[in-house]
């Protein structure tokens, strides 16, 4: 449509004006306006491309800051516990509680200690350590050689092996010694990863655990109750 009304211009000058230097003036003239309204429509979009981007990036900044200030409360532990919140508050004890500041192994050993720990390695991301370390001790329950391969390979490809999606943190050395013990699996062949996994944990997680508003408002209410 455009085309046609731009010859028609054209011709229409070309009369009057039959050099080649009238015919290029008046094409100009036509398609100017048309330039000029590209450019507007051009520069309209990008503005509009422009502030959805800054509100996409506005909200992604919103639930990066609320990740980052993720609760650290009694609240984070009651509500992943293997009883019913107030069963468990009930039945746990501030000795049983206190118990659990005296070494990292004795926290491990109790259920709720176990529950109270995942909630707090929830809030630092870095829950894949304690699920490494319980999946390990489940395996060295098997007792079916048959069933011994098939679970082996499957911790290693969900917690050990390059990018699995709970990759822990261990060093290449025990992670290809890992890989050669899975080819012939026995229940201790994830015991050198274990230990790296249970060592961090001890060393890092656990003494900020104990400092955690998750345990120490845990260790206050079993404390009210008795008063």
């Amino acid at each position: 449509m455009y085309q046609e009304a731009a010859d028609t211009v054209v011709q229409g000058l070309s009369e009057s004006c039959p050099s080649s230097t009238c015919q290029t003036q008046a094409a100009i003239a036509v398609w100017t306006p048309k330039r000029q309204s590209l450019s507007e429509n051009t520069i309209g979009k990008d503005l509009q491309n422009t502030r959805t981007g800054q509100r996409q990036n506005r909200g992604m900044r919103t639930r990066l800051g609320c990740l980052s200030h993720k609760s650290d409360s009694c609240s984070d532990f009651t509500a992943i516990l293997p009883d019913k919140p107030n069963r468990a508050l009930k039945r746990l004890s501030t000795e049983e509680t206190t118990r659990w500041g005296d070494s990292f192994d004795v926290l491990l050993s109790h259920k709720y200690g176990v529950a109270a720990f995942r909630a707090f390695l929830k809030t630092e991301f870095s829950e894949e350590n304690l699920e490494f370390w319980l999946a390990c001790e489940e395996f060295k329950k098997t007792r079916s050689t048959a069933k011994l391969a098939s679970k082996a390979q499957r911790i290693f490809e969900e917690f050990i092996d390059v990018q699995a999606p709970r990759e822990v943190n261990i060093d290449f050395q025990t992670r290809e010694e890992t890989r050669r013990n899975i080819q012939e699996p026995s229940p201790s062949c994830f015991d050198q990863a274990q230990g790296k996994i249970h060592s961090l944990m001890e060393k890092d997680s656990y003494p900020r655990f104990l400092r955690s508003k998750i345990y120490t408002d845990l260790l206050s209410q079993t404390q009210r109750r008795l008063s």
